[in-house]
């Protein structure tokens, strides 16, 4: 018989968060890509976020230490992207097995440091302890961002098109350790546009794009030849037995770490234009469009039908 306890991620993270206490200088609290503080600064709301990577979840044992260290960085880092922020200061804790390989450890910190520097962050210390098995490393970051002009998940209006940077599915073959967080693209987007929702994409679009629809009490329509597919979703596709759509690992692969957001539909033409000057070597698509009738359907070749697939969901119930 199964557990009546037993939650999804998204089930447990409403139950644990749903009174928490809160105080005046909360502008968003749990919910969005980051927390987003009033502490008095002029012009700036003050940003806040914490992730964690676990070896044998997020990186193979064994995997390249500096890309672990990148990757452990910039998942926090693709976060502060979702909010337009500019992050300034992280903390780091190291959880390892008694066993561990300082030399392997300290080539995780450069992978930590090589990415904060070009980025202009500060690593101003953390903790270590003892974790049997495996390792873990959660990642602590402050930042800022201009207020108001912090798009979040909640801000997406009926007729609004969707956009995604880059190209999805496919992220296990390798940009999952070597991902590139889109902080630049993101303020130059608020900078530029009016931006309704933003979010990055870590669980899969079908996943992630259902969180913005929650939080905005809206629905949406996904075109499906519009949506970008990476080659290395189509290679694994012909490689795989059975063979896996193209289209569905786009949609449900996660660890994309690219941008989804909407804007209005006047604005899409000027974006996408504006957009291939100022980045030309990453693509961005205009892949739907928001709707007031809730829920999230896909147009393909044989007619509009609803989406049955999910993204990534930590603790799926069987």
């Amino acid at each position: 018989m199964p557990n009546p306890l037993v939650m999804d991620e998204i089930e447990l993270i409403a139950r644990l968060t749903r009174s928490l206490p809160t105080n005046a200088s909360t502008v968003v609290g749990p919910g969005d890509d980051c927390a987003l503080m009033d502490l008095g600064l002029a012009d700036h709301w003050v940003l806040f976020k914490t992730d964690a990577v676990v070896e044998g979840v997020h990186f193979a044992k064994g995997a390249a230490p500096e890309k672990i260290g990148h990757k452990a960085l910039a998942r926090c880092l693709s976060d502060v992207a979702a909010v337009a922020g500019t992050p300034t200061h992280a903390l780091i804790t190291l959880a390892l097995p008694a066993d561990f390989d300082p030399v392997y450890v300290e080539a995780i910190y450069a992978g930590m440091k090589e990415l904060a520097g070009r980025h202009g962050l500060a690593i101003v210390g953390g903790e270590t302890t003892t974790n049997p098995e495996r390792m873990l490393i959660s990642v602590c970051v402050l930042g800022t961002v201009v207020k108001g002009r912090s798009p979040l998940r909640s801000g997406a209006k009926p007729g609004d098109a969707i956009f995604v940077t880059g190209e999805l599915g496919g992220a296990g073959s390798g940009k999952h350790l070597d991902f590139e967080p889109r902080l630049s693209e993101a303020r130059w987007l608020t900078d530029n546009f009016s931006i309704h929702a933003m979010m990055d994409l870590s669980d899969g679009l079908a996943g992630d794009l259902r969180h913005m629809l929650k939080a905005s009490n809206v629905g949406a329509e996904l075109l499906a030849e519009a949506i970008p597919i990476s080659r290395a979703a189509r290679l694994a596709a012909r490689a795989g037995s059975p063979a896996r759509p193209p289209l569905l690992a786009a949609l449900t692969d996660g660890e994309d770490f690219e941008l989804l957001f909407t804007a209005a539909s006047q604005e899409a033409v000027p974006l996408l234009d504006a957009w291939k000057k100022r980045f030309p070597e990453l693509p961005l698509s205009c892949v739907g469009r928001i709707t007031a009738e809730p829920g999230l359907t896909i147009r393909d070749p044989k007619g509009v039908q609803p989406l049955a697939v999910h993204g990534y969901v930590h603790f799926q119930k069987s």
